[in-house]
């Protein structure tokens, strides 16, 4: 039997234990090397563009096949991770892209580093299929947002230390050291991973009243024909996920990653060039306009997990809580229009930090829709399909700002596009599931 995820929560236990917290802080780790690897490119892009002569529809082009691989290849960690769960998925998908993180050192052009990125694009598209379900597994609804607010602060995190590591790396042994010296830190999170985590049922230091707290929401049961190895043919992945696209809740959440993700993929492929350009930043100088915008998108991250599960706590409607949390977080976004007039750096990197914090607590809700409306064995295909939703989205907006950049020679249009995204965004989510309530799938509903 399901609990309405619209209704108010009543009444919960004690939260006790923290063994799931541990678990949180590895997923917070992961996010934060996973977005080192993906931001060393970015902030060295300045200085590679102008030592190997690239121009910006080809850095564009190199932002567009990294969103799409990572796109499609979510789906299939998606589905991965409903297979063989959270634990072996991540595995899987952290060496696939530390892999892919160091080849970068073969190449000099943007037709090859479009090639290293392959690789690392689709280990990277493991990374929140195996936190949100991991996320799922080990933390009920009351919590739930909160640890993604936590883990998802992991990007932030990340963003924040590359440019302050890969200048100094750079100078001091060569741009290639930077993609191998950072490159070798998610060997040392997999050796703990692989040790430590296991789920709560099977974890040896968890005691049974945190057992307790982690499985107090309503399930529905698993299927028994679910099975924990990977389907084999094309035709079984099409069925599961047309399966899937009959329930308006896997269309609140792909439509929600469409709207907001290329917002947070241009943050994250142009904002050094933006200060290069705008305020003739140089690679030395990124650190202190993007540690600031990041600190205050952490902040962000945790408030909008915060917001709603306290919202919870105190009695609300799921379906209020988090919509109330994404609204707040939508109206932070809305200065950034001005980004582009600011009369200085500083002021630049507020707004801009400011949106990333709209976007950071934003995401952390429209994250938990695929363990609040779906049971756990079809969590990964929904959010499989959110991330090729966001992905493409990222695609679109890397050739729009490829070509805005080319022609227009500004950011303005690009901000005035983000500042509108999430309430855009909110809108659509309701409009689409006016109501939190779950996905009722057959037992045999594609598990055949």
């Amino acid at each position: 039997m399901n609990m309405a995820a619209g209704a108010a929560s009543v009444p919960f236990p004690k939260p006790t234990g923290k063994i799931r917290w541990i678990v949180c802080g590895l997923l917070f780790a992961a996010v934060v090397l996973s977005y080192i690897d993906r931001l060393v490119l970015s902030v060295l892009k300045p200085d590679l563009a102008a030592q190997y002569h690239w121009t910006e529809g080809g850095y564009a082009d190199l932002a567009v096949i990294f969103q799409l691989v990572y796109g499609f290849a979510y789906v299939i960690f998606g589905r991965l991770v409903d297979r063989v769960g959270a634990r072996i998925g991540y595995a899987v998908a952290v060496s696939l892209w530390t892999i892919g993180h160091v080849s970068h050192v073969l190449f000099t052009t943007t037709t090859g580093m479009m090639i290293a990125r392959l690789m690392l694009a689709m280990g990277e598209a493991g990374t929140f299929p195996s936190s949100l379900a991991a996320a799922n597994e080990w933390f009920p609804k009351r919590e739930r947002a909160l640890a993604i607010g936590i883990f998802n602060a992991g990007s932030n995190v990340g963003a924040i230390v590359t440019p302050l590591i890969v200048p100094v790396i750079t100078l001091a042994f060569g741009w290639r050291w930077a993609f191998i010296l950072t490159g070798l830190l998610t060997g040392v999170w997999l050796v703990a991973w692989l040790g430590f985590y296991r789920r709560p049922s099977e974890h040896h230091k968890v005691s049974l009243a945190e057992l307790a707290f982690i499985e107090s929401d309503p399930v529905q049961p698993e299927p028994a024909r679910v099975q924990r190895s990977f389907p084999a043919g094309w035709v079984a992945l099409r069925r599961d996920y047309s399966a899937l696209l009959r329930h308006r809740q896997t269309w609140a959440y792909v439509a929600g990653r469409f709207l907001i993700d290329p917002v947070w993929w241009t943050f994250l492929f142009w904002l050094p060039d933006f200060f290069n350009k705008q305020y003739h930043v140089k690679m030395l100088e990124f650190g202190p306009p993007l540690v600031a915008i990041y600190v205050i998108a952490d902040v962000g991250s945790v408030a909008g997990g915060w917001i709603s599960s306290r919202l919870i706590s105190t009695g609300r409607s799921i379906n209020r809580a988090r919509k109330t949390a994404m609204f707040l977080m939508a109206l932070c976004a809305v200065p950034i229009a001005f980004a582009t007039a600011a009369p200085d750096m500083w002021v630049a990197a507020g707004l801009i930090g400011l949106a990333c914090a709209g976007h950071q607590g934003f995401s952390a809700n429209v994250y938990t829709i695929p363990g609040d409306l779906f049971p756990r064995w079809r969590a990964g295909s929904v959010i499989g399909l959110g991330g090729l939703a966001g992905a493409l989205g990222g695609a679109l907006m890397a050739k729009y700002a490829g070509y805005i950049l080319e022609t227009v020679g500004s950011f303005q249009p690009i901000f005035i596009l983000a500042a509108c995204s999430y309430l855009l965004a909110l809108l659509v989510v309701h409009l689409i599931v006016p109501r939190w309530e779950p996905a009722i799938l057959a037992l045999d509903e594609g598990t055949q």
